[in-house]
């Protein structure tokens, strides 16, 4: 693996542990880890729950993402057309996600992947279900995960040509916190209260310095590729 490409995939697994703790998607992954660590007497079935849980939005990331670049690549002219101008929209965009997420511009919907009667179910099939859970909360959008996703991850796999592997990094990105949470229930609600304190204040400040940089590149690539190109 390239210097760069190593770079992009440390990218791709930052938005999706930037995206795992933001408040909206902390909020499933906290559900996620309660249904998880039920077999807290049985360690080895937590890990396996968790890592299940992990695959399964590492997939959902995979699919929906590889479906928008395919997609969007198939269309007739448009693939010459995103490489021609990949660099020039990417600019822009990332001032946008940047400035989303140092809260100066805010808009607000979500949505929601499958019924409650169908995540409950998920929740009782065992690791298998653990997985689709992790599915189906992947595919349950709010605006920071759709920001970070739609706006910094897809583009970064039109730009590489990626269509699996950095959205698989992603997804797994944000499943990490999920499998730490998961083992440090182990150590009793103590241990997760103090964890999850730690992981808020934390996402406050990464979440700054990640706008931040987005900002700071975005105007450098609208200035090089829009304003100079």
């Amino acid at each position: 693996m390239t210097l760069e490409l190593a770079s992009v995939a440390a990218t791709a697994l930052w938005l999706g542990i930037l995206t795992s703790i933001s408040p909206c998607p902390l909020a499933t992954n906290i559900a996620a880890v309660s249904y998880i660590a039920r077999q807290i007497d049985r360690p080895r079935k937590v890990l396996l729950s968790a890592v299940s849980y992990s695959l399964g939005r590492a997939f959902a990331y995979a699919v929906v993402c590889a479906v928008v670049v395919l997609g969007l690549l198939s269309i007739p002219g448009l693939s010459q057309a995103l490489q021609r101008y990949m660099n020039k929209a990417l600019g822009p965009l990332l001032v946008l996600v940047g400035m989303y997420l140092l809260g100066l511009i805010s808009f607000g919907f979500s949505t929601t992947a499958g019924s409650d009667d169908l995540r409950k179910k998920a929740a009782e099939g065992g690791p298998w279900g653990a997985a689709l859970l992790g599915a189906l909360f992947a595919l349950s959008f709010c605006p920071v995960s759709a920001a970070l996703f739609f706006g910094s991850l897809v583009p970064l796999s039109l730009q590489h040509g990626s269509k699996v592997v950095l959205p698989v990094v992603y997804g797994l990105g944000t499943a990490l916190p999920v499998v730490l949470l998961a083992l440090v229930t182990m150590g009793g609600t103590k241990a997760l209260s103090s964890a999850l304190k730690r992981v808020g204040t934390f996402e406050v400040w990464a979440r700054r310095v990640t706008g931040i940089v987005f900002l700071a590149v975005g105007i450098y690539l609208s200035v090089r590729f829009v304003f100079l190109g």
